[in-house]
């Protein structure tokens, strides 16, 4: 079965642009270390009567900023262990001054999930 890393986080809505061009970079940096799939999801509609949460409360995003949902699929928790550690040394990830991303690092959420149904 394939092993998920899933991120949630709030993101400005007016840095989603900003925010965009690099979540395409990375992904394209995942994917080209080996990575099955990378997907980068903004809400479009958070509010649903069929539950008592929000990704928006669960996200703790703020008046002006929008939720990111994001994953990545790997082959198993071994083959997520490799890639991720080739992201990691890659200078294409280098961030430089956390100051300059288009989110709030430290309200990004994150974990690793094995998968239960796959279809």
């Amino acid at each position: 079965m394939s092993y998920i890393d899933g991120f949630v986080l709030p993101v400005p809505e007016n840095k989603l642009e900003a925010y965009r061009v690099m979540a395409q970079a990375a992904g394209e940096v995942w994917m080209e270390h080996g990575a099955l799939a990378y997907k980068e999801c903004v809400g479009e509609d958070l509010h649903s009567e069929f539950t008592n949460g929000s990704f928006p409360r669960i996200a703790g995003a703020h008046e002006g900023e929008t939720v990111i949902f994001a994953f990545i699929i790997f082959q198993s928790r071994e083959h997520r262990d490799e890639v991720n550690a080739k992201v990691h040394q890659d200078p294409r990830m280098q961030c430089g001054d956390m100051k300059d991303l288009p989110f709030d690092c430290n309200r990004m959420n994150y974990g690793g999930f094995t998968t239960l149904v796959d279809l």
